[in-house]
């Protein structure tokens, strides 16, 4: 069993307040068997790494995530709490990003499984389908001292039933829009004072989560794509008092952004600002405020940005934002944003063995996962604990690394866990066995840096 750092152990004590001292006790094991361990995520797995794989009581770690009371929605919360203290400064607005990922799972006790579009496997010519869990993550998009871009900590992951599935388990359906609008208004009561701002993609755009994210008691900002054949109208004309009937909703119906992306009279701006991969990229934008209809809901205010690029190297595209009074620039950085949030799922695979959990039960489908995710952010809030200001790479002369990635905060994390552990040694010779100190860091480095 290690022993981390003071520091390491007032990080983690902030979650002892969620669950009874002998459940914490037994989640630490856990986690720092999860930390430690390569491959599979399982709690066989994590126990052999710690030393505990003869260890008769072994049940009782698995009893942690299948029967002990505690609630992963009191996690959430603490998580990101801890997270908003240590990256984001007082008076800056939160960047929330939200979005699906599918975990491939088989086996007929798995009942929250269903089949998905694969978003890896499928391409623009064809649809793949997987047999899985589909998880929904808020993540909070932070500025780390080691890496020029921002990574995106997950600290709230649900899933996503299919309605097939919700109907066999007798749960009422919730759609992707349906999680996001639960999940945004929980994180407005934990965070009442904060300006907060929710990214998402094509599949968030929808009329419902801008008429819910605008009427929240301190509205969230929604940014998302907008569909080119979208339904925008003018501001209705004023109404005469005395006139009566209803108040229009809606003024006229303006051209869609599809007509307006194809007609020549359309002024547009030219702007340079940061795109993917980090780049500055010369953009033509025009913006404007309109009301978006859809059908069996009222109209919603909206800023959109319709955006092309000069070098013909993406097909246009257009960006909204549910509050009116937003910068396009703005609108369009935030969205680029998002993109990070996919590379904390392809880090989850890599890294942390996703989808490597062999867990049935439902209770501990449903821990296991968010768990997991949350064991994301807690790795790098530990390399910061540990490293402020600059993080160690691994280096080798055939490749040179230029800024930090979540391998390299995994194994500092590893590497501390490592030297912290209590080697006992023995006064009889037989048992003793002196190592080359440059194996010893071979061995060390094999083992923090194992996927």
């Amino acid at each position: 069993m290690p022993t981390p750092s003071p520091e390491i152990i007032q990080l983690l004590s902030v979650f002892a307040v969620a669950m009874t001292a002998p459940t914490f006790a037994k989640s630490l094991v856990l986690v720092y068997g999860a930390i430690l361990a390569p491959g599979t995520r399982t709690v066989s797995a994590v126990l052999r790494v710690m030393g505990l794989g003869d260890l008769d009581t072994f049940v009782n770690y698995h009893r942690v995530l299948n029967r002990d009371r505690w609630s992963p929605w009191v996690l959430s919360k603490l998580l990101l709490a801890l997270l908003i203290r240590l990256f984001i400064p007082e008076g800056v607005a939160l960047i929330l990003l939200i979005d699906e990922t599918l975990e491939r799972r088989e086996g007929k006790r798995i009942k929250y499984k269903g089949r998905f579009r694969d978003a890896l496997r499928s391409t623009a010519q064809q649809v793949v389908t997987s047999l899985g869990i589909r998880w929904c993550c808020m993540a909070l998009l932070i500025p780390v001292p080691w890496s020029h871009r921002p990574w995106a900590l997950p600290f709230i992951v649900v899933p996503v039933l299919s309605p097939k599935t919700s109907a066999k388990l007798g749960k009422t359906h919730r759609t992707s829009v349906d999680w996001a609008m639960y999940l945004i208004e929980k994180v407005r009561r934990w965070q009442p004072d904060r300006e907060i701002v929710l990214v998402g993609d094509g599949s968030y755009a929808a009329v419902a989560l801008v008429h819910r994210c605008q009427r929240l008691k301190r509205p969230v900002r929604l940014v998302s794509r907008l569909r080119l054949d979208a339904v925008l109208h003018d501001e209705p004309m004023p109404q005469s008092k005395s006139k009566r009937g209803p108040k229009p909703l809606k003024g006229a119906r303006q051209p869609n952004l599809a007509v307006r992306l194809n007609d020549p009279t359309t002024v547009w701006q030219r702007v340079t600002l940061p795109w993917y991969g980090g780049k500055d990229k010369a953009l033509d934008i025009v913006s404007e405020g309109s009301l978006w209809y859809h059908r069996g809901t009222p109209p919603v205010r909206i800023r959109w940005v319709l955006v092309r690029c000069p070098e013909n190297s993406f097909e246009p595209t257009a960006f909204f934002c549910s509050d009116p009074t937003a910068k396009p620039e703005q609108i369009i950085g935030w969205f680029v944003g998002r993109w990070n949030i996919e590379v904390t799922f392809e880090e989850m695979r890599a890294q942390l063995g996703f989808e490597t959990q062999r867990q049935w039960p439902d209770r501990a489908i449903e821990r296991t996962t968010p768990c997991l995710f949350g064991l994301f952010s807690l790795v790098v809030t530990m390399a910061l604990t540990l490293h402020p200001k600059e993080l160690p790479l691994h280096q080798t002369s055939w490749y040179r690394k230029t800024e930090a990635t979540f391998s390299d905060a995994l194994a500092a994390v590893r590497q501390h866990l490592w030297n912290n552990f209590k080697f006992g040694t023995s006064s009889a010779n037989a048992d003793l066995r002196l190592i080359p100190s440059a194996l010893l860091q071979t061995l060390q480095q094999v083992a923090c840096y194992s996927a």
